[in-house]
């Protein structure tokens, strides 16, 4: 949860980083909301990058993990919401894993401001355009992900 002088410095020697954000929406309600949202042409960060997944319930909790290591400064999961799951469950699932995941990942050190969850329809184009603008400003403020980023210091040692 906390601020690194590292993603200060990062932000102010490249003005020009933008975060890269990946996306796993469900099949029947978080895409189509994105797809609305592209039809109805409403304006949304092109920092995302979108993956569909039949169900959020059934994703694993190292596809966020993959995404982290290969590169995202954030990642957003959004699926059906409570009650609506087209595999009757899968949302509650969803919720009790990640948010299982977000305090583990507080524990490792990664800022919580780089995971979001959230429930949209199909219907909802407008809510999926809010949503995206509010989850890149979030990681654009963390600044760029250097935690999995490894430090090698060799220790100068003198051989009596």
């Amino acid at each position: 949860m906390g601020f690194s002088i590292n993603n200060q410095q990062s932000t102010i020697n490249n003005p020009k980083w933008e975060p890269k954000i990946v996306a796993f929406l469900c099949n029947w309600c978080s895409y189509g909301a994105a797809d609305l949202a592209g039809i109805s042409r409403l304006q949304y960060p092109p920092n995302i990058r979108v993956i569909r997944v039949p169900c959020t319930g059934r994703m694993s909790p190292k596809f966020i993990l993959s995404a982290f290591m290969n590169g995202a400064d954030g990642v957003w999961v959004s699926g059906c919401h409570p009650g609506d799951c087209h595999y009757l469950e899968g949302n509650y699932y969803a919720r009790r894993k990640l948010s299982l995941f977000k305090g583990l990942m507080e524990h490792m050190g990664i800022e919580s401001d780089r995971l979001h969850f959230s429930w949209i329809s199909s219907a909802e184009g407008t809510k999926f355009a809010e949503m995206a603008n509010k989850v890149t400003k979030a990681v654009r403020d963390a600044g760029p992900a250097n935690y999995f980023a490894k430090k090698i210091s060799i220790l100068k040692t003198k051989v009596a």
